[in-house]
Formats: structure tokens, sequence, C-alpha cells
């Protein structure tokens, strides 16, 4: 019997308009909101999952 490991990526996605001179500014102001906890994602926000299995190697020096 073979061994894999299995990645599972759940993506969670909130969209939220922000006034701002550059993309880089808006996407500033967004990512200092979610560090502060001011955005804060939840299963409603759930998008998508992906599935990726690799065949598990001995031979990474585990």
């Amino acid at each position: 019997m073979n061994h894999y490991d299995v990645t599972i990526r759940e993506t969670l996605e909130v969209k939220m308009k922000v006034a701002a001179n550059s993309r880089e500014e808006a996407e500033q102001f967004a990512r200092d909101q979610w560090k502060r906890g001011e955005v804060v994602l939840d299963a409603n926000h759930f998008t998508g999952v992906e599935f990726h299995a690799k065949r598990y190697s001995r031979d990474r020096g585990e």
C-alpha cells in the first residue's frame, strides 16, 4: 500500500470597497485592517476547497 501526503486548502474571500489613491494603498489599508482583527473571515466567506495528494517519499530525511 502506498502512502500520500495530502494538502487540503480552503479558500475564504470577502470583498470590501476602499477609497484610496492607488491599488497599493487600498491593499495596504485592507491588510492593516485584517492584521488588527477588524476584518475577520469565517465559514460564511467560504468559496472553495482544493485537495492535492503527493506520494510520500522517505527520501526527505524524515
